[in-house]
């Protein structure tokens, strides 16, 4: 029979004002939205994360780098107009600190588009046909710019060592207090499930949301209709293969981001009346027949 653990009375206080130590150490405040988030991972370290990511991205054999001058240089107007307004922006700290650097990927199989800690984006051809326009594009970069500028990377970073951490601990209790392996083992699938469904995931839809509304400021303050976002995901929504319940969902659905960006329109239009309007043309059309850069093919992938 396993023995049971016994911690002395002066000991448990002790290990709850650490912990508390730790999580008040970890905590900052999202400046648009006032939500806590709790963040472990320095800056440094995930721009560090976020640079090597993105060299061992280009150096890949199987990426090709786009050398035509109509998808370069609209990506490149508008992550330029992004990223001033970010420099604009209550992330103006973060902005002016990022070494940014935009590449385009030849890859019109692949709708994705992303930016790392640190300031480094990537834009795969595939995107296009979702966002249309330069106005639609920059609804796209704004989000992914805000995920690195929100540091989302490091808090679902750093709410994974947690929940790993305390996952650990239960395991540990649960081997040590049950006498019944099968039931231990049961009870670690249950909490298992339970930490991805009712913590990890809803934090992954509320970053994505926060990206959301936040990204269609940026766009806005850097001078494209902000309207553009809700066309984007009504064409998302048609191009979709169809997608897991929202609840067991890393994002929200399509009916709820188009909701909610309309929702934060009023706002949104407010900035984009007092900004100098950017020119805004069609994007290139793509042909689909490249090979794809990354596994993922099905789908609208940005995030």
């Amino acid at each position: 029979m396993a023995r049971p653990i016994s911690l002395h009375p002066w000991r448990v206080p002790f290990l709850w004002i650490a912990l508390l130590v730790t999580l008040l150490g970890g905590c900052q405040t999202n400046p648009y939205t006032n939500r806590s988030q709790f963040v472990l991972m320095p800056s440094g370290y995930m721009n560090e994360m976020g640079a090597a990511q993105y060299g061992e991205t280009l150096q890949d054999p199987k990426v090709i780098l786009s050398k035509d001058s109509r998808e370069i240089d609209p990506v490149k107007r508008v992550a330029a107009r992004i990223i001033e307004a970010a420099k604009r922006s209550k992330y103006a700290v973060e902005a002016k600190s990022f070494d940014w650097e935009v590449t385009v990927i030849k890859d019109d199989q692949t709708q994705n588009a992303w930016a790392l800690p640190g300031g480094k984006i990537a834009v795969y051809t595939g995107i296009f046909p979702m966002a249309k326009t330069e106005a639609g594009l920059a609804a796209i970069l704004g989000h992914e710019v805000v995920h690195a500028l929100a540091h989302h990377g490091a808090e679902r970073m750093s709410q994974g060592l947690v929940a790993q951490v305390g996952m650990s601990a239960a395991a540990i209790l649960l081997s040590t207090q049950s006498g019944n392996p099968a039931l231990a083992e049961l009870g670690m699938q249950a909490m298992g499930l339970g930490v991805q469904t009712g913590v990890l995931l809803p934090f992954s839809r509320k970053h994505e949301s926060e990206a959301d509304y936040i990204g269609v400021l940026l766009a806005a303050n850097a001078g494209y209709d902000p309207r553009e976002a809700v066309h984007i995901w009504e064409r998302m929504a048609a191009a979709s293969n169809g997608a897991p319940p929202e609840f067991f969902s890393t994002h929200p659905s399509h009916e709820t981001r188009i909701a909610d960006l309309k929702r934060w329109m009023p706002e949104a239009l407010g900035m984009y009346e007092r900004a100098p309007k950017a020119s805004v043309t069609t994007l290139a059309p793509v042909t689909g027949t490249t090979p794809p850069a990354s596994p993922a093919k099905n789908g609208a992938r940005f995030r």
